[in-house]
């Protein structure tokens, strides 16, 4: 019999702690951490009691913003400088991160790009240029990383997207490494069981505030059923759902998108 509820011993149920960290001791790995979606996932980490390690590209400043909030929170805080497609950047930023901390616990495959163009418009560089960021990364960073996360029996996190279920015209090669970063994750986590949990978060219509796409979003919460886009911090919920998960969950692509996918 399968039961669900509070814990019981000896006739008593047991309360859970509001204030318990579930991921004190822990270390994680968020790529393009700086700003976004990753300075979302890297708060919520360093909430639940994580030691958290961004990487960045470009976003130096932003990074070390992040970096003195998720301090804030009574954890550890690293910003290294990593471009996810080049092997020799991914080798040189996990060792980084292990030295500094001496364990990884949790990788965030969140670094990645995302292009509108027309499917008559789109070139060769550019069709190479998302599957690098989107794909290549998350498969370097995830090799990697995974002597430390078998040694701690960790978990790797995918970020996809509801374009790699849904066709978008305008997104042909986002919405193809999207969908080719789903599989990834189901593949690996097939060959990385039992020691690593390999699970992917994809975001439907995320709002993060640019007066550029004020009206699209307008449009889009409209569409969706629960009649508003998704936050920051929903898909900081889902990537925080995985962290604290089960072990035995593993393969798994939640979509975080109001039902827009449905």
């Amino acid at each position: 019999m399968h039961r669900c509820g509070p814990a019981v011993r000896h006739g008593t149920i047991l309360a859970m702690d509001p204030a318990a960290k579930p991921l004190t001791g822990r270390v994680a790995l968020i790529t393009g951490g700086a700003k976004r979606l990753g300075r979302a996932e890297a708060l919520a980490l360093a909430e639940a009691g994580a030691d958290v390690v961004i990487t960045y590209l470009r976003s130096r400043k932003e990074a070390l913003g992040t970096i003195k909030e998720v301090e804030r929170k009574g954890v550890r805080g690293l910003a290294i400088p990593c471009d996810v497609t080049d092997p020799k950047s991914v080798r040189a930023a996990v060792a980084e991160a292990a030295r500094k901390f001496g364990r990884l616990d949790i990788l965030v495959n969140n670094a990645g790009n995302y292009e509108t163009v027309d499917f008559e418009k789109l070139t060769l560089d550019q069709w190479d240029a998302i599957f690098a960021s989107n794909v290549r990364g998350p498969f370097l960073v995830s090799k990697e990383c995974l002597p430390h996360l078998r040694k701690s029996k960790g978990r790797i996190i995918n970020l996809g997207s509801l374009g790699g279920l849904r066709a978008w015209a305008d997104h042909a090669h986002y919405c193809s490494s999207k969908a080719a970063l789903h599989m990834l994750t189901k593949a690996m986590a097939k060959a990385l069981a039992p020691e690593i949990a390999v699970n992917c978060v994809a975001p439907g219509m995320i709002d993060l505030g640019e007066k550029a796409a004020a009206e699209f979003m307008r449009r889009m919460a409209r569409q969706t059923p629960m009649q508003r886009n998704g936050s920051g911090e929903d898909v900081a919920a889902g990537v925080l759902f995985f962290a604290t998960a089960p072990h035995f969950i593993t393969g798994q692509i939640m979509f975080v998108d109001g039902g827009l996918g449905l």
